[in-house]
């Protein structure tokens, strides 16, 4: 077979086998159905360049903004609001009043940008943009990876502990959604370190340019890991938000430097990508030979191809329900039944399996990774208890994380 002919049938293959494999594509159109599955395939991968702007500005005074009516809109907490094509950005508050189609909401400080003549923009869970708004000190450091150098945030303690912690922002974010952990861990003596990983725009990207849902980001908290204990750690906690919990769980049961954790925090994660993957399957609307033809093209190699990965992703490795029994350390976990983008499914599948090792924070009305926004006390108070037992003596039978959640049950 030459050159020209092998991407035609590698297409053809693909074509085949999610046609085929899946029956009823044959009657959606093998071709336009096998198309739809590499769109959304490289969709999930492909790093974004562009968020969309889902919400309009209708009237802005010195204290409130009024905005249409959205279900990130309309959920009560702090957020911060983008606009104007991310050219500016601002702080909202609590909800003042609403009608059938907008609602009005404090409006606490605009960082940069000209609101008052903007008139779309999106609301985001960040609402620290820089360490600088802490009032803590820090430097930025650089972590030596396999790709080369990533710039991190280095918090520490106010005074000198071997106890550190490891934020791993989502996918399609970088380092400042983390910061808003900053201030409960600096408050139980912790030293932070806030990471870039792999395609996030400060790391080095890699070749391919993809995500790798965890299954490669993994190698940078590791790296991470060992800059930590390089640097005096000797216990440490690992905080993934979103993919970033998929991450800290590939590098908790695959780092040679996993005996240094103490515990993991997982905000609204990504615990199996199946369960993700097929619910935001279905908020598209694609049926289910399509969802199923969409993990096809991720796991096998046959497919880089078309949607551009070097390696294929281990989907069976990143479920961590299913190796639920492999986990050994306490975790505490944050997800909402209202995530409206990671289902809380496959957490409180975990949650189930492993009640001797999981505290679950379970939430109702907050949106995805926007906990802390919508009750940051609760979510707060929930750390620093954790800490607190993880850093208790163990005299009592037991892990700290077990008998809290006997107690609680």
């Amino acid at each position: 077979m030459s050159s020209r002919q092998q991407p035609d049938a590698v297409a053809a293959r693909v074509v085949a086998g999610i046609a085929i494999g899946a029956g009823g594509l044959i009657a959606l159109g093998a071709i336009a159905s096998a198309a739809v599955a590499v769109i959304f395939a490289r969709t999930v991968l492909t790093p974004p360049t562009k968020r969309a702007q889902d919400v309009r500005i209708r009237a802005v005074d010195d204290s409130t903004v009024t905005l249409s009516a959205t279900i990130d809109s309309m959920t009560p907490g702090r957020y911060g609001l983008w606009f104007s094509e991310d050219t500016g950005h601002a702080r909202v508050g609590e909800i003042v009043s609403f009608t059938t189609d907008t609602v009005t909401r404090q409006l606490l400080q605009v960082d940069f940008g000209d609101l008052a003549s903007a008139t779309r923009g999106r609301l985001g869970s960040w609402f620290y943009l820089s360490p600088d708004e802490l009032g803590l000190p820090y430097s930025d450091v650089a972590v030596p990876t396999d790709l080369g150098l990533a710039p991190a945030w280095l918090i520490p303690s106010a005074a000198a502990t071997d106890r550190w912690v490891i934020q791993v922002h989502g996918r399609a974010v970088s380092r400042p959604e983390t910061l808003r952990a900053v201030p409960v861990f600096h408050e139980a003596g912790y030293t932070s370190l806030l990471i870039s990983y792999r395609n996030d725009g400060d790391a080095p990207r890699t070749s391919d340019y993809r995500y790798g849902l965890g299954d490669t980001e993994w190698r940078d908290v590791d790296a991470a890991m060992r800059y930590a204990i390089e640097h005096g750690a000797r216990h440490l906690v690992l905080m993934g938000w979103s993919m970033g919990g998929a991450t800290v769980l590939q590098a908790l049961t695959r780092s040679s430097s996993a005996d240094r954790v103490s515990g993991v925090i997982l905000e609204s994660p990504v615990v199996d990508w199946v369960t993700a993957l097929d619910f935001q399957g279905k908020v598209n609307r694609l049926p289910a030979p399509l969802r199923w033809g969409v993990l096809q093209l991720l796991s096998h190699r046959w497919a880089g191809r078309l949607t551009g990965q070097s390696e294929p992703i281990d989907l069976r490795r990143l479920d961590l329900v299913a190796r639920a029994g492999e986990l050994d350390k306490p975790i505490l976990l944050f997800h909402s039944e209202d995530d409206g983008y990671v289902p809380a499914t496959a957490s409180t599948a975990l949650a189930q399996a492993r009640p001797d090792i999981v505290r679950f924070e379970h939430f109702m009305t907050a949106r995805h990774v926007r906990l802390w926004n919508y009750d940051a006390a609760r979510w707060n108070s929930a750390i620093t208890a954790w800490l607190s037992d993880l850093g208790a003596p163990t005299g009592r039978t037991g892990s700290p994380a077990r008998r809290r959640s006997a107690a609680s049950e």
